[in-house]
């Protein structure tokens, strides 16, 4: 066994982080976020079953500034995940493997999965949710 200075295997602290990595890793979190989001999604309905006391207290959890925040990060998972989906699937195609095509798929994907939040969000509190 050499004790040598032997070459390090790349790791996080020599890559600098690519759009291709944060997308991705992006990606995983918002999978895990539809999943925790489903969950409270789940509780409020399941309140809402049980009837008027149990969905009062739901909702005032829902309605709270940390409940809007949880329902707004769920909302941009959805259409992150939902238009990443489509990117994969065009690659699946064979569509998009050129570097600048991979870069400007996502950027929109980033692009119009927070533009589709802020629409639902706004249409939502205009017709006074």
């Amino acid at each position: 066994m050499t004790t040598g200075k032997r070459p390090l295997s790349p790791h996080l602290q020599i890559y600098r982080p690519q759009i291709t990595s944060i997308l991705s890793i992006t990606h995983r979190l918002t999978g895990l976020a539809l999943a925790a989001g489903t969950l409270l999604l789940a509780y409020w309905l399941t309140a809402a079953a049980y009837g008027p006391d149990a969905f009062a207290v739901a909702q005032v959890f829902i309605g709270s500034w940390i409940g809007v925040l949880m329902m707004m990060g769920w909302t941009f998972a959805l259409f992150y995940h939902l238009c990443n989906g489509v990117r994969h699937l065009l690659w699946d195609m064979g569509w998009g493997f050129e570097l600048h095509q991979v870069r400007m798929s996502g950027l929109v994907v980033v692009f119009v999965s927070l533009t589709m939040t802020a629409f639902v969000w706004f249409a939502g509190f205009a017709a006074g949710g």
